[in-house]
């Protein structure tokens, strides 16, 4: 029998390739604003222990070692106000990508399912629902959530728009999920990077939210932005203890394991904030030079309370904006790969070194 590839769209960030070869030839040098990759030294802290646990000789725990299960727990109720959780709430993921894409699968959902996600939203959350078959639904009123809903993705801080989810928002959204009979996910990722203070956006598992009642929901958290450790993919998901036993033993079975040396850099991470309130400042600090830039050359910012983004607009076509920015020799990313209707928007990132966005900065303000 013929085999039948899977009908996934084509990789986005492929059609960015003409403007990205565009703005590497402007002569001042190339500024690349697109991808949200951490440049900044992941803490010493971290690495220590990572280096202290390289004779990692024996499987580790899929379900993360007793330390770092703790560790998660203590974390939620120090950094999230979330302090009923117990180690059978918590696991540890290979970065959150992963479970993203893979979280439909893990559930056992397929065809006549249906997923649900924001409207404007990072593309793996519908990737997730069509490697498994099930109909995808782009809505931001949960009044509008479809019967039959099986899975319902929530973003606070949102990529790429850095909206933010509110304590009331969240309570009407975990309502509608429940009345439907569906799993709801919060991705958290940017939780720690909120730009009206130093306190992290609310977590959908917050008492206020939830009430104690975990049933049929998950937080996802990622180290990647708060600590800058995207290249040791190390990420976790809380919550009803009933979905992390079912996720723990689908993931035993096809082997997803954090690796053990990566499991005591994440208990490192988790347990010393003097390195996120430090990497929290460097953002805000580029943010603080470059928002303003945008705004004197013509741009409007929108959204963009939290994390590691500011998402712009001209009025015009996505592409268009894109197109000016490669010929100022820096590279962005349009709100078409984020499913805008009418993309109008450009995800610009913060993850740059100071020395790029003063570079950054000097281009706007010759297009002031």
């Amino acid at each position: 029998m013929a085999r039948t590839p899977l009908a996934l769209p084509d990789f986005p960030w492929d059609s960015l390739a003409p403007y990205a070869e565009r703005a590497r030839a402007h002569p001042e040098g190339f500024v690349d604003l697109s991808v949200g990759s951490p440049v900044d030294p992941t803490p010493a802290v971290v690495r220590e222990a990572l280096s202290a646990a390289t004779d990692a000789h024996a499987y580790p725990a899929t379900a993360g070692s007793p330390a770092l299960r703790e560790a998660i727990v203590d974390w939620f109720a120090r950094r999230r106000g979330v302090d009923d959780l117990t180690v059978a709430n918590v696991i540890p993921t290979i970065g959150s990508k992963e479970l993203v894409a893979l979280l439909p699968f893990l559930l056992g959902l397929g065809k006549g399912d249906i997923v649900v996600h924001p409207r404007t939203a990072y593309p793996t959350y519908a990737i997730g629902g069509a490697l498994v078959g099930a109909t995808v639904v782009a809505e931001d009123d949960p009044a509008l959530w479809p019967e039959g809903t099986s899975l319902v993705w929530v973003n606070s801080p949102g990529n790429p728009d850095g909206s933010i989810l509110e304590v009331e928002q969240l309570r009407a959204a975990v309502a509608r999920a429940r009345e439907l009979g569906a799993v709801i996910a919060s991705d958290e990722c940017y939780a720690e990077l909120n730009w009206s203070g130093a306190d992290p956006t609310p977590s959908i598992l917050d008492p206020r939210v939830i009430a104690g009642d975990r049933s049929s929901v998950l937080a996802l958290y990622s180290l990647s932005k708060q600590s800058n450790l995207a290249g040791y993919r190390a990420a976790l998901v809380a919550g009803c203890s009933r979905l992390i036993t079912e996720l723990l033993g689908v993931r035993k079975h096809i082997g997803l394991i954090p690796p053990e040396p990566v499991q005591e850099a994440m208990i490192a991470a988790l347990g010393d904030e003097a390195h996120v309130a430090e990497q929290r400042e460097r953002y805000r600090a580029r943010r603080s030079r470059l928002k303003p830039a945008l705004e004197r050359a013509g741009y409007r910012v929108d959204e963009s309370g939290a994390g590691l983004y500011l998402w712009v607009t001209k009025g015009q076509d996505s592409w268009e904006t894109v197109a000016e920015f490669a010929d100022a020799g820096i590279l962005v990313v349009p709100g078409t790969f984020y499913g805008e209707q009418p993309a109008q928007h450009v995800r610009i990132a913060l993850t740059a070194s100071d020395a790029a966005i003063a570079e950054t900065v000097a281009r706007l303000e010759l297009l002031a």
